[in-house]
C-alpha cells in the first residue's frame, strides 16, 4: 500500500500497512532485518534508494519511520535509539545555548534529569508550570527565549492532563513551538498534531513496542523544515535504532489498536476496584469523572489509557509493601507491555527529582495494567492491599 493511500485509511489499516510495500522480490510482507552497515553504491555517488551508510538511513528503520508518520498523522517520523536520545535530538536541533524551555512541574524523572543535568550545562535552561494550568504555563514563557513548551499528557506519574490545542495557542503566540510526549496515550488514544503541536516524541519502548523486549524512541513531525533539523541531528549524532530493533518496534506497532483496547478494558476494571476502597486513599486516572482533567482528556483522547496511579492508605511504608507483595503486577520499572507492572515512583522512575519542585508523593504506586485475565488483576491488588 502507497503511502498517500495509506494515510486516507483507519488506524489499524495505517499500523499494519504504512512504511512498506511487499518486498519486489519475494512478495515478503514484512519488512527483512537489513543487517548490513554499508551499501554497494552503483559508481561514486550512485546510491541505491537513497542508501550509503545504516546511520543514515537502514530500509528497516524506514518502514518503521514510515509507519509512525503515518499512525500520528505526521509526515516525517524518526526512529531513536532510546525515548531520551529522541528528546535530546529535539533539545539540540530545536534549541541553542541562551533559549528557554517550559516543561511540566510533574515531568518523567529522565526528561527532568535531561533538561536539569545536561541540557542546562550546554546552556538551555527551563521553567516547571503545570500542565493543566494553561494560564501557569503560559506566565512561565519567556518572551523571545522560549523556544519549546514541553508538554506530557498524561503526564507520568500524576497522569495530569494538558489541554493540547490550548497549549498550542500558547507556544504559538509566544513564536515558540509545542512539544508533546505522547508516550502515555500512544498514537491509538491520541494524535497530538491534528490538534495543533508541532512535534510529537514517544518512547516507543513502551506501548508502540509492546511486549517488553526492545528499547527505542521516535519523533514525528508535520513541518519538513524541522523534519530536515532534526534528521540532520541525528545523523549528526547517531542515536539511531538498530535494524533488529526497528524491526520489533514495527512488528509491536501493528498490533497497538488491539492491545489498547485491552489495555483500556482492563484499566477501567481496575480503577473500579480501587475506587472507594478504605485502603486507597486516592485514585488517578483520567477516565473517573472526578479527575480534574477528565473533560479535557474526553475530548482529546479515545479512550483513558492504560495507566493508573493511585495513593495508599499507610503512607510510604504501605506502598512499599503493596509493591513486593504484588504478583501477578510484576514489580519492575517501565510500561506499556502485556504483562502488568507496579512500581514506587519515588524510589524507582522519579528518584532523579527527589528534593526538587518535582517530586512524587511517597504514598504513590504507579500502575501499568497489561492484557493479562482481568479477574486475576483485581485478585492480585486485593492480596497485595492487605
Amino acid at each position: 500500500m502507497t503511502q498517500e493511500r495509506a494515510n486516507k485509511t483507519g488506524f489499524e489499516t495505517r499500523a499494519i500497512h504504512a512504511g512498506y510495500e511487499p518486498d519486489a522480490m519475494t512478495g515478503a510482507v514484512n519488512p527483512p532485518i537489513y543487517a548490513s552497515s554499508t551499501y554497494k553504491q552503483d559508481g561514486v555517488g550512485g546510491l541505491r534508494g537513497g542508501y550509503e551508510y545504516s546511520r543514515s538511513a537502514n530500509p528497516t528503520r524506514t518502514a518503521l519511520e514510515g509507519a509512525l508518520a503515518a499512525v500520528e498523522d505526521g509526515e516525517k517520523g524518526f526512529a531513536f535509539a532510546s525515548g531520551l536520545a529522541a528528546e535530546d535530538a529535539i533539545i539540540r536541533a530545536l534549541t541553542a545555548p541562551g533559549d528557554h524551555v517550559v516543561i511540566p512541574d510533574d515531568a518523567y524523572g529522565g526528561t527532568f534529569r535531561l533538561f536539569d543535568k545536561v541540557a542546562k550545562l550546554w546552556g538551555t535552561a527551563y521553567s516547571a508550570a503545570p500542565v493543566a494550568d494553561t494560564e501557569a504555563v503560559a506566565a512561565a514563557v519567556e518572551p523571545g527565549r522560549t523556544k519549546l513548551v514541553w508538554v506530557e499528557t498524561p503526564t507520568n506519574p500524576m497522569l495530569t492532563i494538558g489541554d493540547i490545542e490550548a497549549l498550542a495557542a500558547v507556544a504559538h503566540d509566544a513564536g515558540a513551538l509545542l512539544v508533546v510526549d505522547n508516550t502515555f496515550a500512544s498514537p491509538y488514544l491520541q494524535q497530538p498534531l491534528t490538534l495543533g503541536a508541532d512535534v510529537v516524541v514517544h518512547s516507543t519502548t513502551k506501548y508502540v513496542g509492546g511486549h517488553s523486549d526492545v528499547v527505542g524512541g521516535a519523533v514525528v513531525v508535520r513541518d519538513l523544515d524541522l523534519a530536515e533539523r532534526i534528521g540532520f541531528h541525528q545523523n549528526a549524532m547517531g542515536a539511531v535504532a538498530g535494524p533488529f530493533d526497528a524491526f520489533l518496534t514495527h512488528r509491536g506497532l501493528k498490533t497497538l489498536g488491539v492491545r489498547m483496547d485491552r489495555h483500556c478494558d482492563n484499566a477501567e476494571k481496575v480503577v473500579e476496584f480501587l475506587d472507594g476502597d478504605p485502603r486507597v486513599s486516592e485514585v488517578i486516572y483520567p477516565g473517573l469523572a472526578a479527575h480534574p482533567g477528565h473533560e479535557v482528556a474526553a475530548r482529546q483522547m479515545k479512550r483513558f489509557g492504560g495507566m493508573i496511579s493511585f495513593r495508599v492508605a499507610g503512607g510510604e511504608q504501605q506502598a512499599l509493601a503493596v509493591c513486593e507483595r504484588a504478583d501477578v503486577f510484576t514489580l519492575g520499572e517501565s510500561l506499556g507491555g502485556v504483562e502488568s507492572l507496579i512500581e514506587h515512583p519515588g524510589r524507582m522512575t522519579h528518584a532523579s527529582v527527589a528534593g526538587t519542585d518535582l517530586e512524587v508523593p511517597a504514598d504513590l504506586i504507579r500502575l501499568s495494567v497489561g492484557i493479562e485475565s482481568i479477574d486475576d488483576l483485581v485478585a492480585d491488588l486485593d492480596r497485595a492491599l492487605g
